[in-house]
């Protein structure tokens, strides 16, 4: 039997200049800090799989989405590998809730030069891609 690789997105919400971080729990990765996200469905857009995930786990409307960069991810300790595909949106509306208390802990607003650890494995690869990176930063500043 051929494993693959499932394909992760995970999604950048900016607002007021910070952004989106959940402390994730009872799933690889426990108790590290990670951006919303989820598995890409059958049939389903990577924009469409972006407004779903962040709302199911949220409670906030995205707007603005566009492209980041992707990382691959090998989770060995738990036999998992992913490539995760990051976008960058704008939060748009909507209160913060913890709709999956479940799988995480909290969320919380965090600003880009400050982000908390422990850092879930693609945030961990994202931020050894610099050029993605300032394209992010960018974003954070307003500049983006």
């Amino acid at each position: 039997m051929v494993i693959r690789p499932s394909v992760g997105v995970a999604v950048i919400v900016i607002k007021d200049n910070k952004v989106l971080l959940g402390k994730r729990k009872n799933a690889h990765g426990a108790g590290t800090w990670a951006f919303p996200g989820g598995h890409l469905e059958f049939n389903e857009s990577i924009e469409e799989c972006a407004k779903r995930e962040v709302f199911e786990e949220t409670g906030i409307h995205i707007k603005n989405i566009r492209y980041g960069t992707f990382t691959n991810d090998i989770f060995r300790e738990d036999q998992k590998h992913y490539v995760t595909l990051f976008v960058i949106s704008e939060y748009d509306d909507g209160d913060l809730e913890l709709k999956e208390p479940g799988k995480c802990k909290k969320w919380e607003w965090f600003f880009w030069n400050e982000l908390p650890e422990p850092r879930f494995l693609p945030l961990k690869n994202l931020l050894k891609q610099k050029r993605a990176c300032l394209q992010i930063k960018k974003s954070t500043a307003g500049l983006g």
